[in-house]
């Protein structure tokens, strides 16, 4: 026989011979749990909606003539210092809605670091 037929025969009865073999020894009995100790519930945190967030106001368009040498006419320097007052106006409108959200974001971070915490606590038990 030649040594390519003799590793063709002992692949083939290889894994038979495997299936043949008793078990070397039984399978252990299932492992049973120690007692669940009473679960702690842990409050999961809700972050504030996104709906909730202010909108900033947009900064008023700066017009070209601004930065010209000669300057803006006075009917368009008169229209954007009109509308840079709506927009400082708007502006602290924003001011505290931002932070009122701020204040519910940071709420959500400090509930968020005590649910860590809380599950941290709840695994070593």
């Amino acid at each position: 026989m030649t040594r390519g037929l003799l590793l063709l025969l002992a692949g083939a009865l290889w894994p038979a011979a495997a299936l043949a073999a008793p078990p070397a020894k039984p399978p252990a009995p299932p492992v049973q749990a120690a007692p669940a100790p009473v679960a702690t519930t842990c409050t999961v945190p809700a972050p504030p909606a996104i709906g909730e967030r202010p909108a900033k106001p947009a900064l008023p368009q700066k017009p070209a003539c601004l930065d010209a040498k000669d300057g803006c006419p006075g009917w368009e320097a008169y229209s954007y210092n009109d509308a840079v007052k709506v927009y400082n106006t708007q502006a602290q409108a924003f001011r505290p809605l931002a932070e009122a959200y701020l204040q519910k974001l940071n709420a959500y971070v400090k509930a968020s670091s005590a649910y860590a915490q809380c599950e941290a606590e709840a695994m070593q038990k």
